[in-house]
């Protein structure tokens, strides 16, 4: 199969899920390419709007074809930006055709704004999508406000829902999460995301004794991400006279008003990194003992699979799906329960029972680029038969 992948958002700005899904498909023989249009912008990553390329080029993402554009976003005005990234993205494809002919399918990832675009292509080049969802609702409530919304995105984006070939929701409760913005009415299915098992392999922990026991948080600094709750049931282990240390990353992790947070609490032994790169995730995870997410809202976050993929438990909460749930692996506490939080971490850390190697097997299971592969290409396979028929 020629599999063309168009992601919503990829690196600098999060979205490593579509290049992980891409390797996967092409270790099994298919021909695959990544699209990608990256919108940044002035308030979130000045940095990168400044020094990132102009103009469209191809370079090599592990082994993948990424056909690449940055465009300059305009601060507030959002409608504009939308429309400009789907006529790059039209525009990319025509471009692509020429060069790599049609792909026999198209493999977006999130509705908005990819799934909308490969809806607008399908219809232009009588090709098949799919769209792969990963925005929960918290998200989704931070554009177009509380349920039931009348921004003028949602008829556009229920409409790219209704038409897809099918929907894949990487958990099976995103579906009802969103409903209240997209209903039901489209053919869905759920297929886990794959993260690099081989990269993530499982390593035995240096032993404990004579240390601080390691939490890490690998997360952006976002409210969703609940790092507030994090700090205050860390404060509250440290007060306990608990031996402990935690270490941070992830985008505003090192920014002031997170550094002033952890002054006020009067928090030691945390670390920061800021934003790092997949090799120094690893290597964070190789140097803890637990990973911990206090988030409000999630869909299937990669870092709780890399983590018990590397052979250490995670702590979170209830908004992370059902499929994540890893007997002996993954612990679970309410939603902003700063107590509840607390125990389970305290629990983490007194228990001697732990298996990493298990549960590096179990993930291995679960999301493996083979397995999450082919699970992908029979449906793609399936699509593209019914489609000739």
């Amino acid at each position: 199969m020629h599999i063309l992948e168009i992601p919503s958002f990829f690196p600098p700005m999060g979205g490593d899920f579509c290049l992980d899904q891409a390797k996967a498909l092409a270790a099994l023989g298919h021909e695959v390419r990544i699209l990608s249009n990256v919108q940044l912008g002035v308030t979130i990553g000045l940095k990168d709007y400044l020094t990132l390329p102009y103009g469209r080029y191809e370079h090599e993402m592990d082994g993948i074809t990424v056909y690449q554009s940055y465009q300059r976003g305009l601060p507030k005005v959002i409608r504009l930006n939308v429309k400009r990234w789907i006529h790059i993205v039209c525009s990319m494809f025509e471009e692509y055709v020429k060069k790599y002919g049609k792909p026999d399918i198209l493999h977006a990832h999130c509705a908005k704004w990819a799934g909308y675009a490969a809806m607008q292509i399908s219809q232009k080049y009588h090709i098949p999508y799919v769209m792969t969802e990963h925005l929960p609702y918290l998200i989704l409530e931070g554009e177009f406000g509380k349920a039931p919304s009348n921004a003028w995105q949602i008829p556009l984006l229920k409409t790219a829902y209704e038409q897809a070939d099918r929907v894949i929701p990487v958990s099976e409760e995103l579906v009802d999460d969103i409903a209240c913005y997209y209903g039901k009415d489209y053919q869905w299915q759920y297929i886990s995301n794959t993260i690099d098992t081989e990269f993530f392999h499982y390593q035995k922990r240096s032993s404990k004794e004579g240390r601080p026991y390691r939490f890490c948080c690998l997360a952006d600094y976002f409210f969703r991400k609940g790092y507030d709750i994090l700090f205050t049931a860390y404060q509250k282990l440290q007060e306990e006279g608990c031996n402990i240390e935690l270490h941070i990353a992830g985008r505003y992790t090192d920014s002031a008003q997170c550094q002033q947070e952890i002054e006020r609490l009067k928090l030691k032994g945390v670390n920061i990194y800021g934003r790092v790169n997949k090799c120094c995730v690893k290597n964070l995870l190789y140097q803890c003992d637990a990973l911990v997410l206090a988030s409000r809202s999630e869909v299937q976050p990669l870092v709780l699979l890399e983590s018990m993929s590397t052979g250490i438990p995670v702590v979170s909460t209830e908004c992370i799906p059902q499929n994540l749930r890893i007997h002996q692996g993954c612990y679970i506490v309410p939603v902003e329960d700063v107590d509840a939080l607390a125990k389970a971490m305290k629990e983490r850390m007194e228990d001697t029972t732990e298996n990493g190697e298990e549960l590096s097997d179990k993930i291995r299971q679960l999301a493996s680029p083979e397995v999450v592969g082919k699970r992908l290409e029979q449906l793609f396979s399936e699509i593209i038969s019914s489609r000739k028929q």
